[in-house]
């Protein structure tokens, strides 16, 4: 006979009211990534930010900064980075979909957004939350440069001209180099898809020369 399951109604109802209220006592984002500009501290965690990154918290905003201040909170705008604009030549942006506020921040400068993003001139088909909204350095791109940057289009990416050596193969080379010379080879060893030949006179001497031993001279 099956023994039947005893019902721990109030035990599960506790276990559920412990996990709500873990749910609730968690810091919210504009507790969690507040900032004491003076100090450059975060008051819930006490860590002090990077020195290197004390410049760009004075000069530069949060992605949510720029955001409240504007119309619908910048759905429709695009929006890059200070480190994109230094790292790569090839427009590098978000452009915003969606965004929800939290109201319970001070300036309403916290908050989740998503939008397409746009990487070295390649835009991404799906969309995806935005990272690092909580980082110093977001830069809002003018009206006037936004149709320039998505009409730019990258350049096709160059063929592979080499690939790398099968496991074994390669394993036997970088043996027989250290048996030859002791030391281990500096680079690694690739496999060129093609060998420019540079054909001379000379070339078509020699292939002359063979056709004439192996055929023979006509009569």
């Amino acid at each position: 006979m099956v023994k039947k399951r005893r019902l721990r109604l109030i035990a599960d109802m506790a276990r559920k009211i412990r996990a709500y209220r873990e749910l609730k006592s968690r810091p919210r984002e504009s507790q969690k990534y507040a900032l004491d500009y003076e100090t450059m501290r975060r008051p819930l965690t006490g860590k002090m930010l990077p020195v290197l990154a004390w410049p760009d918290v004075r000069r530069e905003s949060r992605l949510f900064s720029l955001l409240a201040g504007m119309r619908m909170f910048g759905v429709g705008r695009l929006f890059t980075r200070k480190s994109w604009l230094e790292e790569h030549a090839e427009p590098c942006y978000w452009q915003i979909t969606k965004v929800k506020v939290d109201y319970t921040s001070e300036n309403m400068d916290h908050g989740k957004a998503w939008g397409i993003l746009t990487l070295k001139g390649k835009p991404e088909d799906e969309v995806k939350e935005l990272d690092k909204v909580m980082y110093h350095d977001w830069r809002l791109v003018p009206k006037h440069m936004e149709q320039q940057m998505k009409d730019f289009e990258p350049l096709p990416e160059p063929p592979v001209r080499y690939v790398p050596f099968p496991p074994l193969l390669r394993a036997m080379m970088l043996a027989r180099h250290k048996k030859a010379f002791g030391s281990i080879m500096a680079e690694e060893p690739v496999l060129p898809l093609r060998r420019d030949v540079l054909l001379n006179k000379d070339y078509f001497r020699k292939q002359e020369q063979e056709t004439q031993r192996t055929e023979g001279t006509p009569v």
